[in-house]
């Protein structure tokens, strides 16, 4: 993998918009712009949508163990590219490179994952409790997917979608966000080395995303979408599927609590907190967002997270040395600004950080805010950047009630050395995961995903290729 990709890939080959229309990628850490990329229409989307639906029956068919074969295939391949995708990856999103690594290894996961779930996939048979017909089940693919992802992880969320997508017999149409196409379309061309079947992936990059999305789930042609982002975004998508019954997985927004008892390993606490908190520049949706800390541990708790807080290095994610490279653009950095000015507006003190340094790029130093008051806008607000916002409790109940209090419901962590407690709360949450003692869930083994407004479905794990797959159910006479 030598060439940066800038095309839009549809029916295996590289083409232009439609309309000749391009769109600029910049660089988070400079405000240059890298590179333009094809930004497609709605004739693009049918074109997609035409090589989808064109390619499924054939896809459906293929042997399983030819789809896991493929996809063994483009990991090693991923492997192989490690240090040019990281590259790219930090250049588009900014991250550092030694975390762009990290990423190229996570997204190579779901591919190796997905490749032995494909040769797995099971059906049955048996008497019905009448006797009068035996059941035969069997799964297959649900058809062509529309699957869309976002900026923070763009590798490793198109091939957490992709893998399974494969694996199950789908194909699809992936719309990756404007900000970072160039991971994307790096996937394409690795797919197409490792012999996926012309028109089973198609990658349409656009910043006119309702004109290309709308359609293609109002159309009745796309039969199931799998979505990454906002809330917000997510209940406009689901209204969308709602006409032509679309089938649906959405990864949606994130609360997430931090909860650090007072019987707590503070050791393992705070650096489970710059793990929860500092992934990505806390721009994901995993990150640490409430930090609720028993008040016999809080001021020591505190003063621990500032000081490695403030040790991070920021800077150009390419840079040797750089922990914390800048956010993905104006505007995220915009919001993070508001909600640190909005705490200490209500009385929270400034640790480490809060305000952003002079010069080029998207930069916000790492922050802690202790005494944040429970009415600040951060703590019902997605902050999506490296500030910790830090408060007090007492009690079990007490922090449960707060914790629970928000219409999310990702994941949440639990500091404790008591397994009984631990257990308690953990299963007194309300989310889809929790990190008990622990800063880092998400594993390509493992069911990811969310309850209440933060999602449908799970993605990775066992279950992962479920929501691409459908039963039939054959009902066979006993002669």
């Amino acid at each position: 993998m030598t060439e940066v990709l800038t095309q839009l890939f549809i029916g295996g080959a590289w083409s232009d918009a439609a309309d000749g229309a391009t769109m600029p990628v910049d660089d988070p850490a400079t405000g240059e712009i890298l590179c333009h990329v094809a930004d497609a229409g709605p004739k693009d989307a049918r074109r997609a949508e035409e090589a989808a639906v064109r390619a499924q029956a054939d896809w459906a068919r293929t042997a399983p163990r030819a789809r896991s074969e493929i996809l063994r295939r483009a990991h090693e391949i991923i492997l192989e590219s490690t240090d040019e995708l990281a590259r790219l990856m930090t250049s588009e999103m900014g991250k550092p490179l030694a975390e762009a690594r990290g990423e190229v290894a996570y997204a190579a996961e779901f591919f190796r994952w997905f490749s032995e779930e494909a040769v797995r996939i099971d059906g049955g048979c048996g008497l019905l409790p009448d006797g009068r017909n035996r059941m035969l089940l069997s799964r297959r693919p649900v058809g062509p997917c529309l699957l869309i992802t976002p900026w923070n992880f763009p590798l490793a969320m198109g091939t957490r979608k992709i893998g399974p997508a494969i694996a199950a017999g789908c194909t699809m149409i992936l719309k990756p966000a404007p900000q970072t196409p160039l991971s994307s379309l790096a996937l394409a061309g690795i797919l197409k080395e490792a012999g996926l079947p012309d028109g089973v992936l198609n990658i349409v990059t656009t910043s006119r995303a309702g004109e290309v999305c709308e359609p293609l789930l109002r159309g009745g042609r796309i039969r199931k979408l799998s979505f990454t982002g906002s809330t917000a975004v997510g209940r406009l998508l689901l209204a969308q599927c709602a006409d032509t019954v679309v089938r649906t997985s959405m990864e949606l927004g994130g609360n997430a609590p931090f909860i650090v008892f007072d019987d707590a390993d503070l050791d393992v606490a705070v650096d489970a907190a710059m793990v929860a908190k500092m992934r990505n520049m806390g721009e994901a949706c995993t990150a640490a967002n409430r930090f609720f800390v028993h008040r016999s541990v809080a001021d020591a708790f505190g003063r621990r997270l500032a000081e490695r807080m403030g040790a991070l290095v920021v800077g150009p994610g390419t840079r040797d040395g750089v922990d914390v490279g800048p956010l993905i653009d104006a505007t995220g950095r915009a919001k993070v600004e508001e909600l640190v000015a909005d705490a200490v507006e209500r009385g929270a003190e400034v640790l480490v950080g809060g305000r952003r340094p002079e010069g080029p790029g998207n930069f916000y130093p790492p922050t802690v805010l202790a005494g944040v008051d429970p009415g600040s806008r951060l703590m019902d607000t997605e902050i999506f950047g490296p500030v910790a916002a830090l408060l007090t409790f007492d009690d079990e109940d007490e922090v449960l009630r707060r914790a629970n209090d928000t219409p999310w419901g990702l994941v949440g962590y639990v500091f404790t050395q008591g397994l009984d407690r631990g257990l308690r709360v953990s299963e007194g949450l309300e989310v889809g995961m929790v990190g008990l003692n622990t800063g880092l869930v998400s594993n390509p083994a493992a069911p990811f995903g969310g309850v209440k407004q933060s999602g449908l479905g799970r993605e990775g794990g066992r279950v992962g290729i479920d929501e691409f797959l459908e039963y039939q159910y054959v009902a066979v006479p006993v002669r």
